[in-house]
């Protein structure tokens, strides 16, 4: 598809065929009722913007009698180039698909960046992966192992903050794990089904909730200001969380989770108030000062 093409159309048409797009590229497939639904048009029209979208870039996306939708083309080329922000943004807050613009920021704002982004090949692969609930054999590249060949079934993104992890189970070890996404290459869909042990609701870090109360720290002179910074109603401030992402949010947020709140740094703002919460929490060594029972460092 080139530029004069693109031009030629109207922006909610272009918006559209960016929806297509990403539907097609990250999920694996799209039909008539996903444009309907998205956009409130007609069944008619649906039809017409899918062949429009297949006129214009032979190739991207070939239709599936059997399944009655359009899955990814095997010579699939981008046409939109959407920035890995927004893309991360419309598959984990749904919104973001319109065609990529450089808009006008109605006040003036700064974000810091992130210094790391995924390929969004590899990240495509495995997102249709998770909604296709499909293996992936993958070249992972470990801190403590190095290169090495697996297969993993992935079924959830994590945002840690400062990175994106896949929640998967790992066929190597026979654990759910995390894998970082940038340490991925080489993702090839597997044309199997997972087995019963695979699935995300024997994965117990995963389905723990673990319930986290985050106070004022205790050293600071004005505990008020902190209450005011975070929106606390009755002091504290209440969460509950996946036992899998408990670490990492205590990591990105500087919460002390030390017992005996000794953390005196300027980042430690709040004070995990039970810290015995974390118990079990096998990513609870990225909690800031936590340190498990002594009970358990004897097993």
């Amino acid at each position: 598809m080139s530029k004069e093409q693109l031009a030629d159309l109207t922006q909610p048409q272009r918006d559209r065929l960016a929806f297509v797009e990403l539907r097609a590229r990250f999920i694996g497939e799209i039909r008539r009722q996903d444009l309907v639904s998205r956009f409130g048009i007609q069944s008619a029209a649906a039809t017409r913007d899918l062949a429009l979208y297949k006129d214009l870039a032979p190739g991207n996306i070939e239709y599936d009698a059997k399944g009655k939708s359009y899955v990814l083309g095997t010579d699939f080329q981008p046409v939109f180039e959407f920035p890995p922000e927004r893309v991360m943004s419309w598959l984990t807050q749904g919104f973001g698909d319109g065609e990529p613009m450089l808009l006008k920021a109605w006040v003036p704002s700064e974000s810091p960046s992130r210094l790391t982004h995924p390929n969004l090949d590899v990240l495509a692969s495995l997102t249709r992966a998770i909604h296709a609930k499909r293996p992936v054999e993958i070249s992972y590249h470990s801190m403590s192992s190095g290169a090495s060949k697996r297969v993993i079934v992935p079924f959830a993104l994590v945002d840690t903050g400062l990175r994106w992890h896949v929640r998967a189970f790992d066929r190597r070890s026979g654990e759910f794990r995390d894998f970082v996404v940038t340490r991925i290459e080489a993702p090839t869909l597997l044309n199997e089904e997972p087995q019963a042990n695979e699935r995300p609701d024997n994965d117990i870090q995963w389905t723990r909730i673990v319930e986290l109360d985050f106070v004022p720290h205790p050293r600071l002179e004005r505990p008020e200001i902190i209450k005011m910074d975070y929106g606390m109603t009755d002091g504290s401030i209440r969460m509950r969380v996946r036992a899998a992402v408990a670490g990492y949010m205590l990591l990105r947020w500087s919460v002390d989770c030390s017992p005996d709140h000794h953390l005196k740094e300027e980042q430690y703002r709040l004070w995990l108030s039970d810290p015995l919460a974390l118990y079990g929490v096998e990513n609870a060594k990225l909690a800031p000062g936590y340190r498990p029972p002594a009970s358990a460092l004897k097993k």
